[in-house]
């Protein structure tokens, strides 16, 4: 043990070796080296974890840099976990990282995950969170969660039992998995990059306290922080009644659950398109533009040129007949514009060539500012 290294830690009242030496044996795996993973990495590799895996597949991108730290200019278009690896291993050699350059999926979570005591979800999306849940919860592993939007996080830690002998999981908090784009995501809502630095300091602070067995940690409750008003409150999590969700209760039917590849299906059915084809379309007599982003959000479009269909209003739209031969929508970065497409192709099927602008009107902000 380096006593120099860990010196601050070593003198503190009821920690000292012993709680030391639970981190040095400890193997953590972090899901996601983003905004919330990359301060997560940090400061868990910085107090002396034994053993650190990252999974991520993603690149750095220049839009990453406000808020994930970790990672410079001159990184963009880099692997994540390569980086990661290498500016990790400088602040702490002492740390076994183990890198796995590749997203999550049904057929490598449970491999992965087995080699790990505890999980950190630092995902971004809906299908990761439910697939990482249920693995957790089928592996009976600790499952460290958080989410930030805007201006507020949420912090919650899942499948420990409690004093009480409950132990609850992400499905009894958010039983069904949403449809995709249903709920925008930072991308399309926008975040301030200081959040996921100061809720992702919170995964690790709950997961030095789990594995030294220091403090009370956040067991069957949700955290929710607003960093405006520097607002903190707690939510007691209980069981969901029964019949509510069902886990999968063996690796056959974990492989067999749907997080998202029949939205995968139906994706390959609706067609993306840039701009040029867009403006192609806008000068057929038999299309229909409509722009599923909420009434507040900018640039604001011309009426009279598009329809405003707020997903928050969608699926009542969808009761409405559509007649044009041609339906193409968009949205802010063309997320929510793709799922909407795809329910519309859910009813129409090939009745209607349906579209959806790829980018959005962000990637295409100039054509939208400009155009009379």
């Amino acid at each position: 043990m380096d006593t120099e290294r860990y010196n601050r830690q070593l003198i503190l009242k009821g920690f000292g070796e012993t709680a030391q030496q639970k981190l040095a044996d400890a193997k953590v795996l972090i899901i996601g080296v983003g905004g919330l993973g990359c301060p997560a990495l940090q400061y868990l590799v910085a107090s002396g974890i034994g053993k650190i895996g990252m999974v991520d597949g993603d690149r750095v991108s220049l839009s990453n840099l406000h808020r994930q730290i970790l990672f410079t200019t001159a990184d963009v278009g880099k692997l994540k976990v390569e980086v990661a690896s290498k500016r990790l291993n400088e602040l702490n050699p002492q740390i076994g990282i183990e890198a796995y350059p590749n997203f999550i999926t049904q057929t490598n979570a449970l491999q992965i995950f087995s080699q790990y005591d505890l999980i950190i979800d630092g995902t971004d999306n809906f299908e990761s969170r439910y697939l990482i849940n249920d693995a957790c919860a089928l592996l009976q592993k600790p499952l460290i969660f958080a989410a930030v939007s805007g201006f507020e996080g949420q912090l919650a830690i899942f499948n420990i039992e409690d004093q009480n002998g409950v132990k609850t999981n992400y499905r009894d908090l958010f039983p069904i998995q949403p449809g995709k784009g249903e709920i925008p995501n930072c991308a399309e809502n926008g975040i301030l990059g200081v959040l996921p630095g100061i809720i992702g300091t919170m995964m690790a602070t709950e997961a030095i306290k789990l594995i030294t067995g220091i403090g009370e940690a956040l067991i069957n409750q949700i955290l929710n922080y607003n960093l405006l008003n520097q607002q903190v409150y707690t939510i007691t999590i209980t069981p969901s009644p029964n019949n509510t969700y069902k886990l999968p209760s063996n690796q056959n039917e974990f492989l067999n659950m749907n997080y998202g590849s029949n939205v995968q299906s139906k994706a390959k059915q609706v067609v993306e398109i840039d701009i040029d084809e867009f403006e192609n379309l806008q000068k057929k007599k038999s299309t229909l533009i409509i722009d599923v982003r909420e009434t507040y959000e900018v640039p604001v479009l011309n009426l009279s040129d598009y329809k405003q269909v707020p997903m928050s209003v969608f699926e009542s739209f969808l009761n409405q007949d559509i007649e044009q031969e041609n339906i193409v929508l968009l949205c802010q970065h063309g997320i929510r514009s793709l799922a909407a497409a795809e329910e519309l192709h859910e009813k129409y099927g090939d009745k209607k060539h349906i579209y959806s602008l790829k980018g959005g009107v962000i990637r295409w902000k100039k054509y939208f500012t400009t155009t009379p």
